[in-house]
């Protein structure tokens, strides 16, 4: 049995007390890898952004708002996991200043100063050590390119690549590359078919594998 870290869902990233900027996730995809690694005998946490699902009874859910909380909560758990499935999509991007009260129409242009926020699975993956770390990419061009560009950046063990239809279809297509660049795997389905999938894969070549 494995501990295995899931992060699930969007995160905020607010501009005032109301508005914010997200990704779209709606945390199916990791309900899904949630309940077909509970079915697999593991034990699972799941830190989560804000989200509709309910994840499985059995597992741990950490909720959390930005992608900064993320990467905290997700600091803390890793230290005792054996991998990190990485399936949440946090916001890039933060503003430089939050205001303290909800910013008022004034009919003219809104600039806003945004730098990037830190790379959650980057972040974890730089420090992973013998643990095992599987990263997303949804890309919208160069996909395959993009994805392995990523694989590497973020010192993954494997790289689950989807298009951005997949935020929307109930039955995504993706592949899974190695750190060599091979498709080692392609599933297409529910997302729980593919999550199952992609459960089988990572038992086989970073579990067993390493047992």
């Amino acid at each position: 049995m494995a501990r295995i870290l899931i992060t699930s869902g969007p995160t905020r990233q607010y501009l005032d007390p109301v508005r914010y900027l997200t990704n779209a996730s709606s945390g199916r995809m990791g309900r899904a890898l949630a309940a077909a690694a509970l079915a697999a005998d593991h034990d699972v946490i799941v830190v989560s952004g804000p989200v509709e699902v309910e994840y499985p009874a059995g597992v741990r859910v950490l909720s959390v708002v930005s992608t900064e909380e993320m990467l905290d909560v997700c600091r803390r758990e890793f230290a005792n996991c054996d991998g990190l499935i990485g399936a949440a999509a946090p916001c890039d991007y933060r503003p430089v200043h939050v205001e303290p009260h909800k910013i008022a129409k004034t009919g003219d242009p809104l600039t806003l100063h945004l730098v990037e926020t830190d790379d959650v699975v980057a972040t974890l993956g730089q420090g992973k050590a013998r643990r095992w770390v599987v990263g997303f990419a949804l890309e919208t061009e160069d996909q395959r390119l993009r994805a392995l560009a990523k694989l590497e950046r973020k010192h993954c063990d494997l790289i689950v690549l989807n298009g951005p239809q997949a935020r929307t279809s109930r039955e995504p297509s993706v592949e899974v590359f190695d750190p060599t660049g091979a498709v080692i795997a392609t599933m297409a389905g529910s997302k729980q078919v593919v999550a199952d999938g992609i459960l089988r894969v990572i038992q086989q070549r970073l579990i067993d594998g390493r047992a």
